[in-house]
């Protein structure tokens, strides 16, 4: 029994040694987060709009059936090249051959009449000269020579239109390029206005991209921009604004925009996927943090600071921001460092545990 009572205040004395320290070693450890931080750096801030679209031919035409007629032959296939004046598709329609000799057969007519006057009107001077006729009949020949020389004028314009109509049998390239498009065949029936084919000149592309209204106001023709092809993922192309089109679509809310590659690219095509970057501005030694060490609370932005290797929330002002940085304008000095992802369960004196540090430059 005197053993036991010996023993006791010895085994209460080891107890509350371990209590106190497994009470320490939990307090601690959850007064402890490892975070992932980064350094405030000054470095240049691009700000760009970011649009997607697609690559359209910068020089290409839609060609449409003037007559309605059957296809007699075929000069070029989709896919395939070809040059300026060259025939695509030639038709057989019985209108256009009709009208063109009629109008002939109108021309002989009134050419053989204009002969008819002219032979008159001299065969009447001279009869004038002798006085065999009087100055009306003189005058009256003259006035049917001039008249049957303006209808001819008239007969062969009509000619040459109807002539023109004939030539619109053949769909002919209207430069060199290739044909993206060519929906018939020999033999099939084509009405008018159908379109029938499209060239399109495949040595120089545009990117064709639609740019919400609200960022419109910052585009001007002669910007730089990267864009982006899916096809080609891992490449970068650089671009210039060329056109801005001045209406914005009331269903999508964007404005059409066109943009020329600086330099011809490889392996690309006409409605390929792209995307853009329009560069609008550059800031040079801007003070920037990642935008997702940023915190809003009651409508102010702050960042978890990491001071003496503890957390310290610090409000900040920021400004103009990128897809990744934002620019401070007040709350923070160059070298600070910061908590990259802020939680909900951080405090004011946390212990912090940096674990990885990201880089930081733009």
């Amino acid at each position: 029994m005197q053993n036991l009572q010996k023993i006791l205040p010895k085994f209460s004395i080891a107890f509350v040694i371990v209590f106190v320290a497994m009470t320490a070693y939990i307090l601690t450890r959850g007064n402890t987060v490892e975070v992932e931080a980064g350094k405030i750096k000054r470095s240049e801030l691009v700000e760009a709009v970011y649009a997607t679209g697609y690559v359209e031919a910068e020089k290409i035409a839609s060609l449409s059936a003037e007559f309605s007629g059957t296809v007699r032959s075929v000069g070029a296939l989709e896919g395939e090249r070809v040059r300026k004046g060259q025939k695509i598709i030639v038709f057989d329609s019985k209108q256009p051959r009709l009208a063109v000799e009629e109008a002939r057969a109108a021309v002989a007519e009134e050419l053989a009449a204009v002969r008819d006057n002219r032979l008159k009107l001299e065969r009447n001077r001279m009869l004038f000269k002798a006085g065999a006729i009087s100055q009306q009949q003189l005058d009256e020949a003259e006035r049917n020579s001039t008249q049957s020389l303006e209808a001819l004028r008239r007969r062969r314009a009509q000619l040459g239109s109807r002539e023109d109509d004939l030539k619109k049998l053949t769909v002919v390239a209207p430069f060199d390029g290739r044909l993206t498009l060519q929906k018939v065949k020999v033999g099939d029936y084509v009405s008018a206005n159908t379109e029938v084919a499209i060239v399109a000149d495949t040595s120089r592309y545009l990117v064709v991209v639609e740019v919400d209204e609200l960022d419109v106001p910052r585009l001007r023709i002669g910007l730089n921009a990267v864009i982006a092809f899916d096809s080609m993922p891992d490449s970068r192309f650089t671009a210039t604004v060329v056109r801005i089109v001045p209406q914005t679509d009331r269903v999508t809310k964007t404005s059409r925009v066109y943009l020329k590659l600086n330099h011809p690219a490889e392996a690309i095509q006409g409605g390929m996927t792209a995307t853009a970057n329009i560069v609008y501005n550059v800031k040079k030694g801007a003070l920037l943090a990642r935008k997702s060490s940023i915190f809003e609370e009651q409508r102010k932005s702050y960042v978890w600071q990491i001071v003496d290797g503890k957390l310290q929330k610090q409000e900040v002002r920021t400004g103009d921001s990128d897809l990744t940085f934002i620019e401070i304008l007040d709350g923070l000095s160059e070298g600070d460092e910061v908590v990259s992802s802020p939680q909900e369960n951080f405090r004011d004196g946390m212990e912090a545990r940096i674990v990885e540090e990201p880089e930081t430059s733009s």
